[in-house]
């Protein structure tokens, strides 16, 4: 079940919020429709509820807020949008990966693929799928780590009738099974037909909270468009033969030549059409649309007002005393023939046309069956609004001849238990806001007192299985083996290139490191491997779906770091193998003999290599960029570099001893196992003007990570 209370978004500037205080309920076992136009705040109260927008309110998720659940995705399945997914990942890898970061096994993946249809198109790229595919690969995501609950954004936008229908049979069986959903959408016909409640939205405000059947009752009318040439004169006609028969049918003139006919059939419109020898261009049955003012004065929306309990019954009982329930009845584009729906009274078969809500009805047949009175009750209306409110001070007056007419509440409570205001009478004591879920419901309103909480952006939880993840992402898409096969190539040229030009240290040689170049290629291609780690989390979210943050988590960065470990240590370890071997098959072996300090050698190149893998890494987590990452590690030999060896430059002409030698002589002068060797060639190695800025930076870069994510968890 879903409590959403209070939920405000934060205005800009001068602008109304586009979300104010919105409070509804998500029952279990049902599919909830979250309806309106666009920008009626839809999707800014579905970002409110998931805390990926700042704002006010709270949601709670079968008795927790989102924030209190250890694993979200567990809990609440979410689809905003298209799927966040690289596009050169397959769908089944895609699968796996989040599997991986949600802890369920990967057999899930193959089991969701089969639930929803893709089991042919398993190895298709993200970037190749149709629309109707992706809504089905999104749906798949949702329900990987199996949510009690799902939250979908206008999943069926832009898909085919098949496709519609396909996706509201999932989430009809999702809710049959226990589950909740809810889902919003900008159709009101198609809320009617796949939702067991609707819940619309106007201006960022519930308008109404219904049943389906009370929405399709209320807000959905069947009619007979008409398009002819002589509409005005077709429009006199449809009325007089609706005095004649004494039918009530109300004809509405939509500008131009087109009319909407309610209360009447094609086959009569168009006998009329046909006796009186006017020409018809259109003639079809459609549903139309009151507007989300319709029938809302029998709903929720009047219990959003001061007094909620008092507004619910009156906007129940037919004219409504209270000004908020006029104003909502009235509040649509053309909404005045939405009155129908809360007149119960003496004319229970009659369509007002409410003349005061706009100019466009034409003309309503005003005689039912039911006397010749009601003949002029149409007109009524629009002048009955001010004598109606004094009325209803008096008890009796208004509807109730058959009750009691001694005591007061016995008016009120006649409609209750009439069939068609049930449903009214739970909506506005589910929805009621509340300050906290534990509070009684008898409780007057206590969020008009205080403010709901904040709610604040969250980052997304980390991966449960980190390493596996990041193995997955890493290894499910092309970029870091082609990018391993450029390094590859680039260093045996290289390396031939300077062999054959001479006067090349043969360290440098097999690492096909010129001295011109500030880094091998190599070191780049670890860099930006790296880099690639975390700026493939900010281009394609997969782990924070619209959250815009990656999680800084110390498992995910651990995570990384390791898997760029591995990939940095396999790419030296093959570059410096493929030139040797190139170098061979060229020169002959006098150059790919093995050097007499190899084993120190080979440590400076691992850590080289390594080095700026790490600093790739948190350089893009830092920036949030591969750009940004791979610009660190360039700036390393450039920039920190020449400032790393002047410092080393002023700290060794203070003495006639150089400064690694004074390091190398504050050392004990015998340690355990031979460990002064290794420590010499570690600090042999940082004295070095490379070394010890790639150690700088990689420092200052893990502080920086680490503050920025100290910072984010403070906000």
């Amino acid at each position: 079940m879903i409590e959403a209370i209070g939920l405000t978004s934060i205005p800009r500037k001068e602008q109304p919020p586009a979300v104010d205080n919105v409070s509804f309920e998500a029952h279990t076992g049902r599919v909830t429709a979250l309806l309106g136009a666009p920008g009626a705040g839809k999707t800014t109260a579905l970002r409110l509820m998931l805390e990926l927008q700042r704002g006010r309110g709270i949601t709670y998720f079968r008795g927790r807020p989102l924030h209190g659940i250890p694993h979200p995705a567990h809990e609440v399945g979410v689809l905003l949008g298209d799927v966040p997914g690289h596009p050169a990942r397959s769908v089944r890898g895609h699968l796996r990966m989040l599997c991986a970061a949600s802890g369920v096994p990967a057999r899930r993946a193959d089991e969701v693929l089969e639930a929803v249809g893709l089991v042919s198109l398993r190895d298709e790229r993200l970037g190749t799928l149709s629309r109707g595919m992706d809504r089905r690969l999104g749906l798949a995501c949702a329900l990987l780590p199996d949510p009690h609950t799902l939250v979908l954004d206008d999943p069926a936008r832009g898909l085919a009738v098949g496709e519609r229908r396909w996706l509201y049979d999932m989430l009809r069986e999702h809710a049959a099974q226990g589950g909740t959903v809810l889902c919003s959408t900008a159709d009101p016909k198609e809320a009617a037909r796949f939702a067991d409640h609707v819940v619309t939205l106007d201006g960022g405000r519930v308008v109404a909270d219904q049943r389906a059947a009370d929405f399709a009752r209320t807000r959905l009318r069947p009619r007979v468009v008409v398009r002819s040439p002589h509409a005005a004169r077709l429009s006199v006609l449809l009325a007089q033969r609706a005095r004649s028969t004494q039918r009530s049918v109300e004809v509405v003139r939509e500008g131009g030549n087109r009319l909407c006919v309610y209360g009447s059939t094609c086959a009569e419109v168009g006998e009329t059409a046909f006796r009186n020898g006017i020409v018809v261009h259109q003639l079809a049955d459609e549903v139309g649309d009151m507007g989300p003012g319709a029938g809302a004065g029998a709903e929720t929306s009047m219990a959003r007002e001061p007094q909620p309990s008092s507004a619910a019954i009156d906007a129940q009982t037919g004219p409504d005393p209270e000004p908020g329930a006029a104003a909502a009845l009235d509040s649509g584009p053309e909404p005045g023939f939405a009155s129908p729906a809360p007149d119960s009274g003496p004319e229970p078969g009659f369509a007002s046309p409410a003349p005061d809500s706009g100019p466009e009805p034409e003309f309503a047949s005003p005689a039912p069956d039911s006397g010749p009175e009601p003949e002029f009750a149409p007109p009524a209306p629009g002048s009955s609004p001010e004598p109606e409110p004094p009325t209803p001070a008096p008890n009796p007056s208004p509807e109730p001849e058959p009750s009691a007419p001694a005591p007061a509440p016995v008016p009120e409570a006649a409609p209750a238990a009439s069939t068609t205001l049930e449903p009214p009478q739970e909506a506005p004591a589910d929805d009621i806001p509340q300050a906290a879920p534990s509070q009684q419901p008898t409780t007057p309103r206590p969020t008009t007192v205080a403010f709901p909480p904040p709610v604040l952006v969250r980052p997304a939880p980390t991966p449960l299985r980190p390493v596996r993840y990041e193995i997955r992402r890493a290894a499910g898409v092309a970029t870091g083996y082609i990018v391993g096969a450029c390094v590859l190539a680039v260093s045996a040229l290289t390396a031939v290139l300077l062999a054959r030009i001479g006067h090349t240290p043969q360290p440098r040689l097999l690492a096909a490191w010129p001295v011109e170049l500030p880094l091998p290629p190599a070191a780049l291609g670890a860099g930006l491997l790296g880099a690639l780690a975390f700026g493939d989390e900010f281009r394609h979210p997969a782990l924070a779906v619209d959250r815009g943050t990656v999680p800084r988590r110390l498992g995910l960065l651990t995570a990384k770091l390791f898997v760029a470990s591995l990939t940095a240590l396999a790419l030296a370890v093959l570059t410096v193998g493929c030139t040797a071997e190139v170098l061979y098959l060229v020169y002959g072996s006098e150059l790919v003999a093995l050097p007499a300090d190899w084993p120190a050698l080979s440590a400076g190149w691992l850590a080289l290599v390594t080095g700026c893998a790490w600093a790739g890494v948190l350089a893009a987590g830092v920036f949030r960029s591969t750009t940004a990452g791979l610009a660190a590690v360039v700036a390393v030999p450039l920039l920190v570099v020449p400032a790393v060896h002047k410092m080393t430059e002023g700290l060794s002409a203070r003495g006639p001893v150089p400064f690694a030698g004074r390091l190398k002589g504050g050392l004990p002068p015998r340690w355990p196992f031979g460990g002064e060797q290794q420590l010499e060639a570690l600090l042999r190695l940082l004295a070095q003007p490379v070394g010890g800025a790639m150690a700088l930076s990689v420092l200052a870069l893990l502080c920086a990570y680490a503050f920025t994510g100290l910072r984010s968890r403070v906000r």
